[in-house]
């Protein structure tokens, strides 16, 4: 087992400690998704692959550009 995989059950076990006693399957499943997700998310800010806004805003309308003919 790694620790990984140990932290993972250990903050899902803290999860549940959190939620109601009577949480839905769905509910449950969504918990853990958005934690998955908020885990990726801060994994990606220290391996330094996020982008700025403003960079952001910048491919989107390059990306935009390209779609309807026009030259960036």
């Amino acid at each position: 087992m790694t620790n990984s995989t140990a932290t993972a059950k250990n903050a899902v076990k803290s999860m549940l400690d959190t939620l109601p006693d009577d949480i839905s399957w769905e509910d449950l499943q969504y918990h853990l998704y958005v934690r998955q997700q908020i885990e990726a998310g801060l994994a990606d800010e220290s391996a330094g692959q996020l982008i700025d806004s403003d960079e952001m805003k910048r491919r989107l309308a390059e990306h935009r550009n390209r779609r309807e003919g026009h030259s960036v």
